[in-house]
């Protein structure tokens, strides 16, 4: 079962993180949700934060890990915010199952099939050695070169842990990832399907949906509404919390 963190009572609000991410990174958000009336349910995804680590890695075992979750804890019926690959899932997971889910927001990702794009990020991850067992500033000396940009940087370091004194790791299963990198980018199957109210929202300096890909959407999404939060990039809910809350929490009540 994947870990999670549930606050709160009333309607289920699940939280999908993007890839390399994990539930951390969604806290700030879980008492505003739950002041606006809902169970707030903050996932980390198989191979990502405290959950379980596997060799499969898709967006369908993805899925099926959510519906899981959803039986083991009795939601008939959810609501999804589902950011980057975790926007993935939450598609998936809405056109499979239509009938668990009430409404749905996709956070600057859409149907499409994405080419790999993550490369100097993982030449970066691959070139530490925690053998070595470098401290923090090591690792992030390490990643420098290849991820020059503090908040991707800063990013990434939150998934590092202790796993003994003295010996760091990262949370993420990276060797699955280096073995399955092509998976990210995966397109929502064509006949995929659901009705429900969908927010399809994203940053106006990001290029993850174009106005070219609204058709598409559409034609999964028929029932869709899109919102632009502007000066922001892909991780728009940490670049503007306010008008990322504001908006979510508008559509969703």
């Amino acid at each position: 079962m994947m870990f999670s963190r549930i606050e709160g009572t009333g309607k289920p609000l699940l939280i999908i993180h993007g890839f390399l991410g994990m539930s951390d990174n969604w806290k700030s958000y879980s008492s505003l949700y739950v002041a606006e009336g809902f169970q707030v349910h903050i996932l980390d995804l198989r191979n990502h934060g405290k959950s379980f680590h596997s060799d499969e890695f898709n967006y369908d075992v993805m899925s099926n890990d959510v519906f899981e979750y959803c039986n083991f804890h009795n939601l008939d019926q959810v609501s999804i915010i589902g950011h980057s690959m975790g926007g993935k899932v939450a598609m998936l997971f809405a056109t499979t199952y239509p009938e668990r889910v009430a409404k749905l927001v996709v956070a600057d990702i859409g149907p499409k099939y994405y080419a790999p794009h993550h490369q100097d990020i993982f030449a970066g991850l691959n070139a530490i050695d925690f053998s070595t067992k470098p401290d923090r500033a090591s690792v992030e000396e390490t990643l420098y070169p290849f991820i020059p940009d503090l908040g991707t940087r800063q990013f990434i370091m939150k998934n590092l842990y202790w796993i003994e004194p003295g010996q760091l790791a990262f949370r993420f299963n990276l060797k699955v990832f280096n073995e399955n990198i092509e998976v990210i980018g995966t397109k929502l199957s064509d006949d995929a399907l659901f009705e429900n109210p969908t927010l399809f929202i994203r940053g106006g300096n990001s290029k993850y949906i174009l106005d070219s890909d609204l058709p598409q959407i559409e034609n999964h999404f028929p029932n869709y509404q899109l919102a632009t939060i502007p000066n922001v990039g892909h991780w728009l809910h940490a670049e503007n919390p306010k008008l990322f809350f504001e908006e979510t929490a508008r559509f969703l009540k």
